[in-house]
């Protein structure tokens, strides 16, 4: 053990390729200085008239717009690196010294986030491979919902069953719902096939039993007497109004983790487990409870009493040293004892215990406190993640991008397309009131953080505002074409090379990565769909909500994106077929941009055929392919226009609006100016 003791636990490497990304990257930074050459030189003189100038003026400074954002995303590019650990050196040298580790999962609506899938995510968390008895799981239930709590009970119950087969079989993945729908059968091996189909029938029993209750939506008289939990709730006014409610359903710090009921009854000794804490925080209408932030600041508060700088902080699937979200900055000569950390106990019973920590989670606990400033995360904006990444590496800590092969989280993301576009609305919203803000990398992080690491945040700060420069390219093009006013370079003029390298090589190299990173080309092709529909709809509407709220006009919210849809959509997403069955301004815009490049793109084609002389095809090649390009895009928006029966198909009224408005525009287009 001497030498290996001093074996390193992970090894770094420097990404392959890096030298040709350069060379590929300095190419289309030659090409982009064209096209602005062009621009400047080939400015429409005043005898082509005033409209011609603005336009070519708006294209101009769009591509001014992306070159930027391009630059941008650059310095995230050019040194990537990856990193590969080595877990059984971890386990020979600090097994018996491992840090105590807390897992947040957060729920908040369990209308959209079904208790069912939560428990899901519980159990998986609570199976990794660590010393049970240093793990410990809090569900944070910000809806107060006590079909949560029943759920969480009875995943306890099963949890005693489910762990100790899922480390004797080494069962991946550990998700009891996406284990039994991977492995449909039990297996060759008679052992596991026999604990296969016991626990298996286990589960869905537990299953039949929560989502039975969760249609009811009450608990049964029968059951609330199981468990001391369910007299919380008899104190609840509202999911809004209702004291703090913390109950220990697992209690890991005993020698033989046992589940905790109404009588505290002895039972059989069972191996260590998880601690498994339900928590929620107490809520009352005179109080701003600060949303995902405020809850996830509750559970810091209650776990802490228990037990190029680097990438951003987004969403979940990460790990935090307690000090850091404390508040605490990093030194140099920093170093942790988990020896002495993990000597700490905490004599309480379980029932003083939840009775002590209650006021960890009340309203007032965090008034006149640091809380949501200088420690835990930060309130006041919907994107928490990034604006508190962003301060605990302003006070000097590290973050570390990793990736492994067997993924170390999985997420559910939204089903619908509305629900990805709200999603992404509150995202850009978020990060660019981060930008507009004292909190800008480049006032807050000026001297704290590196230059590059500065630029990096901008990649999602800028979000909003790309918006703009996306918008006016996919509409004013177009509408130029039924003037005949022409944007970019004859077909037969040399300047269309670098129009033309830029637009091949950006994404050539992109769908040649997306590829290499195990995507296919229709994956790719629905992403660079869900970019164009991304930034016409979420982003503008990011952008222009945070406009209205620096002038006083609005304020930020925090939307909860639902999980589930019900089973007819869901079979429409499982066939990738997309959904516009609920009416949305969102979708008026994607409707009415389609719309206005469809008749467009016929009518070039019309004057294509009619002109003999094909100087109109030499004129105006690249619009008409720019509109042919953003109508391609928009096939499934024409289907769910006019071509669909079925429910997911686009609203009448937004049919009969985006028809009107794109013909509107068209008439605007052929005004005289």
């Amino acid at each position: 053990m001497g030498k290996e003791s001093y074996l390193p636990l992970f090894e770094t490497e420097a990404a392959k390729g890096r030298m040709a990304y350069m060379v590929y990257a300095v190419s289309v930074m030659m090409g982009i200085c064209l096209i602005c050459v062009y621009r400047l030189i080939h400015f429409p003189s005043p005898s082509q008239g005033r409209l011609q100038r603005w336009a070519w003026m708006g294209s101009f400074m769009a591509e001014l717009w992306f070159t930027l954002y391009w630059l941008i995303t650059q310095s995230v590019r050019f040194n990537p690196i990856y990193r590969f650990t080595f877990k059984h050196r971890l386990s020979q040298r600090y097994e018996k010294v491992l840090p105590k580790v807390d897992i947040f999962v957060c729920t908040a609506d369990h209308t959209v986030e079904p208790p069912l899938m939560v428990i899901n995510t519980v159990f998986s968390v609570m199976a990794y491979d660590y010393p049970p008895e240093k793990l410990s799981v809090y569900l944070s239930d910000d809806g107060g919902s006590e079909l949560m709590f029943y759920a969480l009970l009875e995943a306890s119950r099963f949890a005693k069953y489910w762990l100790p087969f899922c480390k004797k079989f080494k069962i991946e993945p550990r998700s009891p719902a996406a284990y039994f729908e991977t492995v449909c059968k039990a297996l060759d091996d008679p052992t596991m096939a026999e604990e296969w189909s016991s626990v298996k029938k286990l589960y869905e029993d537990m299953k039949k039993r929560i989502v039975s209750t969760t249609k009811v939506g009450q608990i049964p008289e029968e059951i609330r007497k199981e468990h001391k939990g369910f007299q919380e709730w008899d104190l609840v006014s509202s999911k809004h109004d209702h004291p703090s409610i913390i109950q220990i359903l697992i209690d890991g710090r005993r020698e033989c983790s046992r589940g905790v009921d109404i009588e505290e009854k002895e039972e059989e000794e069972e191996e260590a487990m998880p601690t498994l804490v339900y928590l929620a925080r107490e809520k009352r209408p005179q109080y701003h409870h600060n949303f995902k932030a405020g809850a996830l600041n509750s559970l810091v508060e209650l776990a802490g009493f228990d037990a190029n700088g680097g990438p951003l902080y987004i969403g979940t699937g990460c790990f935090h040293r307690r000090e850091a979200l404390s508040g605490m900055k990093y030194k140099k000569d920093y170093k942790t004892d988990w020896m002495v950390k993990n000597d700490r106990k905490v004599e309480e019973s379980t029932h003083v215990l939840e009775e002590t920590c209650k006021v960890l989670a009340s309203c007032s606990y965090e008034e006149n406190t640091q809380w949501g400033k200088e420690m835990g995360l930060k309130y006041g904006c919907p994107v928490e993640d990034v604006i508190t990444g962003l301060a605990i590496q302003c006070r000097g800590w590290r973050s570390v991008y990793f990736n492994p092969e067997r993924k170390g989280f999985l997420g559910v993301g939204p089903t619908t397309l509305l629900q990805a576009l709200v999603q992404n609305k509150r995202w850009s919203e978020g990060d660019f009131q981060i930008f507009l803000s004292k909190y800008c990398p480049f006032v807050y992080g000026h001297g704290k953080i590196p230059l590059q690491l500065q630029i990096s945040y901008c990649c999602y700060l800028l979000w909003a505002p790309c918006s703009l420069a996306t918008l006016y390219y996919v509409t004013v093009p177009s509408l130029c074409i039924n003037r005949g006013i022409s944007l970019f370079p004859k077909l037969s003029s040399p300047w269309v090379l670098p129009f033309a390298y830029v637009i091949l090589a950006k994404y050539g190299y992109s769908l040649g990565e997306f590829l290499w990173c195990g995507g296919t080309f229709q994956a790719w092709w629905n992403d660079q769909r869900m970019w164009l529909f991304k930034r016409t709809t979420s982003y503008f509407f990011g952008f222009t909500d945070n406009i209205f709220e620096v002038f006083g006009f609005s304020k930020s919210g925090f939307v909860v994106t639902a999980k589930v849809a019900e089973e007819d959509i869901s079979l429409r997403y499982e066939k990738e077929v997309m959904e516009y069955g609920a009416p949305s301004p969102m979708f008026n815009i994607l409707a009415t941009l389609s719309l206005a490049n469809l008749f467009s793109f016929v009518g070039a084609l019309k004057m294509v055929i009619m002109d003999s002389k094909t100087r109109v095809l030499d004129l105006l090649a690249l619009q008409t392919m720019l509109c042919g390009l953003v109508v391609l895009v928009n096939l499934p928006v024409y289907e769910g226009l006019f071509f669909r029966k079925d429910k997911g198909r686009m609203p009448t009224s937004i049919v009969y609006q985006s028809v009107v408005i794109a013909i509107l525009a068209h008439i605007a287009a052929l005004l005289p100016p």
